[in-house]
C-alpha cells in the first residue's frame, strides 16, 4: 500500500523547512533566514503515532520576479499534485500577504485537502493577526510555532487523522546517489533518467541545494535516486549554506549503496574529482563513473581516447564502469540503469567458500609471496565475512607478513575470476589463531 504524502507549501521565510524538520524528526531541510534556500522538493519519511507518511518540503513561491520563483511555482505544483494533504504555512507576524492569496489561488485550483498553519504565533502581536488569515477561505486553521513546539500536536493530529497505520517495512530498494562538482548536470542527469523534470536544472553552479529522494521504477523494480547538491572544496565554500549542502552530499553518499560520479566532459578530470571518488572508496560504496555532456566534446574526441584518458588519471578504480552521456540530448542515458543494475548485484555478491578457496590457492602457487628474514607468508584458509562491498578474510601464518603489493595482487585475482565490476572490495587478514 502507498504511503499517503503530505506537502508542505507557503511563500518564501514562513519557516516550512523548520516544521518539516519538526515533523521529520531529523535535520534534513536547510534552515537559513534567507528567503528561497529551499529550492527543490525535499522528501522524508514520518512517523506519527505509528502513523507512517511521507512529507515533502517545498520552495518558498515569491510573485515577484526572482530568478528561480517559476521554477520554484512548478516545483510547489507538482508537490501539491502529489500530495493528500497540504499544509499551507503563514507567517503569524507579518499577517496577510498578497503572496499568501497567490499560494491560495493555486491551491483552491488543486481541489486538495488544506489545513493552514499560521506559523510564529509565539507573540502578543503574532495572535493579533490570526483572524486575518480566515479570510483565504479553508475549512481548517492551527496557530502553530515551528520554531517552539506550539500547536505541534494539534497539527499531526488533523493531518493524519485520515490516515491507516501501516507495519514498519525494512527498505531493501537499491539508493544510487548522483554526486560531483557543482554544474555537471546532475540534476539533468536525474531528470533524463526520470524523464520529467523532477529537480530544477539550470546553468547557474549551485542550483540543488539539497540533496532529494526519487523513486525510479526499472524493469519493475523500485530504486531511490538521491540528487545532491554539487561538492565543493571545502577551502571555497564561503556561505553557510553551501557548507551545510557540502555536509549533505557526505550523508547522501553515507546512506547510498552505489553513487554515480558525474563528470563535466568539457571540463575534463581535476583533483578533487579524485578527492570524491575517495570519499565513495573509503565509505565502501558502488562507484559508476558518468562522463556527461558528451555532446560538447564528441567531434574532437573518441570514446577509446577519452577513456584512456580516465583510467590514466582513476588509476586506483581500475574495477569502475565508466559510462559516457549527455542530459541534454538524452543520448546514452539508456546504458545507466543496466550498469546499476549490475553494480547492485555485485556489492551484494557472496562467494561460495569452495570456490573461493580454489581461486586463492591457485594465485598463492602461481606467484608465491616474497620471504622476509627467511619467513614467508602462508594463507590456510580464506572465507567471505560480509557484504556490501564484498569483504573475504584470509587466515595466514603472520599478517605482519603481508605485503601491500602482494595483497593488490591477491584483490586483482579476486576480480579476475569473480564479478565484481564497481564495487570495492576488503581484504582482511588475521592469524590463525585469533
Amino acid at each position: 500500500m502507498k504511503l499517503p504524502t503530505v506537502a508542505l507549501v507557503g511563500r518564501p521565510n514562513v519557516g516550512k523547512s523548520t516544521i518539516f524538520n519538526k515533523i521529520a524528526g531529523k535535520q534534513i531541510s536547510i534552515i537559513e533566514d534567507t528567503p528561497g534556500v529551499t529550492r527543490d522538493r525535499i522528501y522524508s519519511d514520518a512517523v506519527y503515532k505509528d502513523i507512517k507518511f511521507n512529507i515533502i518540503d517545498t520552495g518558498g513561491i515569491d510573485a515577484s520576479l526572482e530568478k528561480f520563483n517559476d521554477e520554484i511555482k512548478m516545483q510547489a505544483e507538482i508537490a501539491i499534485n502529489e500530495a493528500d494533504v497540504v499544509v499551507f504555512i503563514v507567517d503569524g507576524k507579518d499577517g496577510l500577504t498578497s503572496n499568501d492569496l497567490v499560494v491560495r489561488d493555486i491551491l483552491r485550483r488543486s481541489g486538495k485537502r488544506v489545513i493552514v498553519a499560521i506559523n510564529k504565533v509565539d507573540n502578543k502581536k503574532a495572535m493579533n493577526h490570526i483572524y486575518d488569515f480566515y479570510e483565504l477561505g479553508f475549512d481548517e486553521y492551527i496557530p502553530v510555532s515551528g520554531e517552539h513546539g506550539i500547536g505541534y500536536i494539534e497539527l499531526m493530529e488533523s493531518i493524519t487523522k485520515d490516515f491507516t497505520k501501516k507495519e514498519d517495512q525494512e527498505d531493501k530498494r537499491i539508493k544510487f546517489s548522483v554526486i560531483g562538482r557543482p554544474n555537471v548536470g546532475k540534476s539533468s542527469l536525474v531528470n533524463a533518467l526520470l524523464n520529467q523534470d523532477r529537480v530544477i536544472v539550470s546553468d547557474v553552479a549551485g542550483t540543488t541545494r539539497d540533496a532529494i529522494d526519487t523513486v525510479l521504477t526499472y524493469q519493475k523494480e523500485e530504486y531511490v535516486i538521491i540528487d545532491t547538491a554539487g561538492m565543493r572544496k571545502k577551502g571555497k565554500i564561503y556561505e553557510n549554506v553551501e557548507k551545510y549542502s557540502l555536509l549533505r552530499s557526505m550523508k547522501a553518499i553515507d546512506r547510498s549503496d552505489i553513487c554515480l560520479l558525474v563528470i563535466n566532459a568539457s571540463e575534463g578530470i581535476i583533483e578533487h574529482d579524485k578527492h570524491i571518488a575517495g570519499y565513495v572508496l573509503e565509505k565502501g560504496k558502488g562507484l559508476i563513473l558518468v562522463i556527461n555532456k558528451w555532446d560538447t566534446v564528441e567531434k574532437e574526441k573518441n570514446i577509446k581516447d577519452y577513456l584512456k584518458e580516465v583510467r590514466s588519471e582513476f588509476q586506483f578504480l581500475s574495477y569502475v564502469p565508466v559510462i559516457f552521456t549527455s542530459a541534454l540530448t538524452k543520448r546514452r542515458i539508456h546504458t545507466i540503469m543496466p550498469e546499476v543494475v549490475k553494480v547492485s548485484e555485485n556489492i551484494k555478491r557472496e562467494v561460495k567458500t569452495s570456490i573461493l578457496n580454489d581461486i586463492i590457492n591457485d594465485a598463492y602457487l602461481l606467484n608465491l609471496p616474497p620471504s622476509y628474514k627467511g619467513r614467508r607468508l602462508k594463507i590456510y584458509y580464506t572465507s567471505q565475512t560480509g557484504t556490501h562491498p564484498p569483504k573475504f578474510t584470509f587466515f595466514v601464518n603472520s599478517k605482519d607478513l603481508v605485503h601491500f603489493s602482494y595483497e593488490r595482487y591477491l584483490e586483482n585475482k579476486l576480480r579476475e575470476n569473480i564479478e565484481l565490476e564497481g564495487t570495492p572490495i576488503v581484504l582482511q587478514f588475521k592469524n590463525r589463531n585469533e
